[in-house]
Protein backbone atom coordinates (compact mmCIF):
# COMPACT_ATOMS: atom_id res chain seq x y z
CA UNK A 1 0.00 0.00 0.00
CA UNK A 2 1.58 3.11 -1.02
CA UNK A 3 2.06 5.98 1.69
CA UNK A 4 -0.50 8.91 1.87
CA UNK A 5 1.46 11.84 -0.15
CA UNK A 6 -0.84 14.31 2.38
CA UNK A 7 1.50 13.16 4.93
CA UNK A 8 3.86 15.71 6.42
CA UNK A 9 7.38 15.30 5.32
CA UNK A 10 9.69 15.72 8.52
CA UNK A 11 11.50 18.81 9.17
CA UNK A 12 15.09 18.44 8.47
CA UNK A 13 17.20 20.83 10.45
CA UNK A 14 21.35 21.17 10.87
CA UNK A 15 22.88 22.26 14.05
CA UNK A 16 26.21 23.66 13.91
CA UNK A 17 28.94 24.14 16.66
CA UNK A 18 32.16 22.87 17.71
CA UNK A 19 31.23 22.08 21.16
CA UNK A 20 30.02 18.78 21.81
CA UNK A 21 28.38 19.41 25.38
CA UNK A 22 26.26 22.49 23.30
CA UNK A 23 25.53 20.50 19.81
CA UNK A 24 23.97 17.85 21.98
CA UNK A 25 21.57 19.86 24.27
CA UNK A 26 20.39 21.59 21.15
CA UNK A 27 19.89 18.76 19.57
CA UNK A 28 17.98 17.28 22.69
CA UNK A 29 15.77 20.38 23.16
CA UNK A 30 15.21 20.50 19.30
CA UNK A 31 14.16 16.65 19.35
CA UNK A 32 11.92 17.54 22.59
CA UNK A 33 9.78 20.42 20.06
CA UNK A 34 10.34 18.09 17.00
CA UNK A 35 9.79 14.45 17.69
CA UNK A 36 9.39 13.42 14.07
CA UNK A 37 12.55 16.03 12.43
CA UNK A 38 15.59 14.77 11.23
CA UNK A 39 18.65 16.54 12.93
CA UNK A 40 21.80 16.73 11.51
CA UNK A 41 24.84 17.61 13.40
CA UNK A 42 28.11 19.54 12.00
CA UNK A 43 31.23 20.86 13.86
CA UNK A 44 32.68 22.35 10.49
CA UNK A 45 32.24 25.05 7.97
CA UNK A 46 32.92 22.71 5.47
CA UNK A 47 30.57 19.73 6.82
CA UNK A 48 28.15 22.42 7.08
CA UNK A 49 28.26 23.25 2.90
CA UNK A 50 28.67 19.81 2.27
CA UNK A 51 25.50 18.76 4.66
CA UNK A 52 22.82 21.16 3.30
CA UNK A 53 23.91 21.03 -0.04
CA UNK A 54 22.91 17.29 0.16
CA UNK A 55 19.92 17.36 2.64
CA UNK A 56 18.41 21.06 1.59
CA UNK A 57 17.06 21.31 5.25
CA UNK A 58 14.25 23.63 6.52
CA UNK A 59 16.31 25.57 8.91
CA UNK A 60 20.06 25.49 9.73
CA UNK A 61 21.01 26.43 13.74
CA UNK A 62 24.86 27.80 13.43
CA UNK A 63 27.09 29.17 16.43
CA UNK A 64 29.42 31.69 14.61
CA UNK A 65 32.62 30.64 16.56
CA UNK A 66 33.37 27.68 14.63
CA UNK A 67 36.43 26.05 12.85
CA UNK A 68 36.40 25.86 8.99
CA UNK A 69 37.93 22.18 8.86
CA UNK A 70 38.59 19.74 11.63
CA UNK A 71 41.63 20.46 13.24
CA UNK A 72 41.83 24.21 12.63
CA UNK A 73 40.94 27.12 14.81
CA UNK A 74 37.31 28.17 15.76
CA UNK A 75 36.89 32.03 14.71
CA UNK A 76 34.38 34.19 14.71
CA UNK A 77 35.00 35.35 10.85
CA UNK A 78 34.48 31.37 9.69
CA UNK A 79 30.82 31.44 10.88
CA UNK A 80 30.32 35.00 9.27
CA UNK A 81 31.76 33.54 6.27
CA UNK A 82 29.83 30.46 6.18
CA UNK A 83 26.62 32.71 6.81
CA UNK A 84 27.23 35.05 3.72
CA UNK A 85 27.32 31.65 1.32
CA UNK A 86 24.63 30.11 2.81
CA UNK A 87 22.10 33.39 2.54
CA UNK A 88 23.82 33.59 -1.27
CA UNK A 89 23.12 29.80 -2.21
CA UNK A 90 20.13 29.36 -0.33
CA UNK A 91 17.98 32.60 -0.45
CA UNK A 92 15.06 31.22 1.20
CA UNK A 93 17.19 29.04 3.65
CA UNK A 94 15.81 29.55 7.28
CA UNK A 95 18.29 30.59 9.58
CA UNK A 96 18.94 30.83 13.55
CA UNK A 97 21.98 32.09 14.97
CA UNK A 98 23.53 31.14 18.55
CA UNK A 99 26.35 32.73 19.83
CA UNK A 100 28.33 34.34 22.39
CA UNK A 101 28.81 36.78 19.58
CA UNK A 102 26.00 38.02 18.24
CA UNK A 103 27.63 41.53 18.12
CA UNK A 104 29.59 40.55 14.94
CA UNK A 105 26.72 39.80 12.92
CA UNK A 106 26.57 43.92 12.33
CA UNK A 107 29.35 42.89 9.83
CA UNK A 108 26.98 41.29 7.31
CA UNK A 109 23.54 42.93 8.17
CA UNK A 110 22.52 43.84 5.15
CA UNK A 111 22.70 40.31 3.45
CA UNK A 112 20.60 39.56 6.56
CA UNK A 113 18.32 42.04 5.46
CA UNK A 114 18.07 40.82 1.92
CA UNK A 115 17.80 37.58 2.82
CA UNK A 116 14.62 35.86 2.35
CA UNK A 117 14.21 33.34 4.64
CA UNK A 118 13.53 33.51 8.32
CA UNK A 119 16.70 35.03 9.91
CA UNK A 120 16.63 34.67 14.08
CA UNK A 121 19.31 35.21 16.78
CA UNK A 122 20.09 34.70 20.62
CA UNK A 123 22.42 34.88 22.61
CA UNK A 124 23.95 31.38 23.73
CA UNK A 125 22.70 32.78 27.62
CA UNK A 126 19.38 33.15 26.60
CA UNK A 127 16.73 30.67 28.26
CA UNK A 128 16.30 27.01 26.35
CA UNK A 129 12.47 28.24 25.60
CA UNK A 130 13.03 31.48 24.09
CA UNK A 131 15.41 29.92 21.80
CA UNK A 132 12.91 27.49 20.91
CA UNK A 133 10.46 30.47 20.38
CA UNK A 134 13.24 32.11 18.03
CA UNK A 135 13.56 28.70 15.86
CA UNK A 136 9.75 28.56 15.56
CA UNK A 137 9.90 32.54 14.26
CA UNK A 138 12.63 31.08 11.56
CA UNK A 139 10.77 28.23 10.45
CA UNK A 140 8.20 30.50 9.74
CA UNK A 141 10.06 32.59 7.62
CA UNK A 142 10.18 35.58 10.17
CA UNK A 143 13.13 37.56 10.31
CA UNK A 144 14.07 38.66 13.69
CA UNK A 145 17.24 40.74 14.64
CA UNK A 146 15.90 43.58 17.48
CA UNK A 147 18.94 41.95 19.56
CA UNK A 148 21.13 43.26 17.25
CA UNK A 149 22.04 46.75 18.05
CA UNK A 150 23.77 49.07 15.20
CA UNK A 151 25.46 52.39 15.89
CA UNK A 152 23.66 55.15 15.18
CA UNK A 153 24.25 55.61 10.83
CA UNK A 154 25.25 53.90 8.05
CA UNK A 155 27.82 51.82 7.86
CA UNK A 156 29.70 50.87 4.50
CA UNK A 157 31.45 47.61 3.08
CA UNK A 158 34.19 49.78 2.43
CA UNK A 159 35.06 50.93 5.90
CA UNK A 160 34.49 47.32 7.32
CA UNK A 161 37.34 46.79 5.10
CA UNK A 162 39.42 49.71 6.15
CA UNK A 163 39.21 48.04 10.16
CA UNK A 164 39.69 44.83 8.90
CA UNK A 165 42.62 45.60 7.15
CA UNK A 166 43.97 48.19 9.69
CA UNK A 167 43.37 46.35 12.97
CA UNK A 168 43.19 42.59 11.95
CA UNK A 169 45.89 42.46 9.37
CA UNK A 170 48.22 45.48 11.29
CA UNK A 171 48.64 47.32 8.20
CA UNK A 172 49.39 51.18 7.84
CA UNK A 173 46.77 53.62 5.37
CA UNK A 174 49.57 53.60 2.60
CA UNK A 175 49.12 49.29 2.66
CA UNK A 176 45.94 50.12 3.31
CA UNK A 177 44.89 52.14 0.17
CA UNK A 178 47.07 49.70 -2.06
CA UNK A 179 45.15 46.91 -1.45
CA UNK A 180 41.51 48.38 -1.57
CA UNK A 181 43.21 50.29 -5.02
CA UNK A 182 42.04 53.67 -3.87
CA UNK A 183 44.41 56.60 -3.07
CA UNK A 184 45.53 57.60 0.80
CA UNK A 185 42.94 60.52 1.24
CA UNK A 186 40.01 58.35 0.55
CA UNK A 187 41.25 55.75 3.59
CA UNK A 188 41.51 58.77 5.42
CA UNK A 189 37.84 59.93 4.62
CA UNK A 190 36.56 56.34 5.27
CA UNK A 191 38.54 56.75 8.99
CA UNK A 192 36.78 60.37 9.60
CA UNK A 193 33.14 58.53 8.49
CA UNK A 194 34.00 55.37 10.58
CA UNK A 195 34.87 57.88 13.67
CA UNK A 196 31.93 59.79 13.31
CA UNK A 197 29.70 56.54 13.22
CA UNK A 198 31.11 54.69 16.06
CA UNK A 199 31.40 58.11 17.73
CA UNK A 200 34.80 58.82 17.95
CA UNK A 201 36.33 62.21 18.69
CA UNK A 202 39.79 64.04 19.30
CA UNK A 203 40.19 64.17 22.76
CA UNK A 204 43.34 65.27 24.52
CA UNK A 205 45.77 63.11 25.57
CA UNK A 206 43.99 60.34 23.57
CA UNK A 207 44.75 58.30 21.00
CA UNK A 208 42.18 58.30 18.27
CA UNK A 209 43.63 54.93 16.01
CA UNK A 210 43.46 53.22 19.41
CA UNK A 211 39.84 54.79 20.52
CA UNK A 212 38.35 53.48 17.34
CA UNK A 213 39.46 50.17 17.54
CA UNK A 214 38.28 49.77 21.16
CA UNK A 215 35.38 51.09 19.63
CA UNK A 216 35.05 49.24 16.90
CA UNK A 217 35.09 45.87 18.93
CA UNK A 218 33.10 46.61 21.34
CA UNK A 219 30.89 47.08 18.53
CA UNK A 220 31.07 43.35 16.98
CA UNK A 221 32.86 44.82 13.63
CA UNK A 222 36.16 42.88 14.79
CA UNK A 223 36.89 39.94 16.94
Amino acid sequence: MSKDSSEPTPLKIVIVDDHGLILEKTSEYLQQQYPEAKLFQMTTAKMTLEQVARVQPDLVAIDLSIPETDGEVARVDTGIQLLRTLMENYPTLNIFVQSSYIKALVRIKPDIDRHQGGFTLADKALFSQDMLNRIELALQGITHTKDLKLPPGEFKSEWLQVIDLAFQEGLQDKTVAEKMEVSERTVRHYWTKIQDVLNVYPEPGKNMRIQTERRAREEGFID
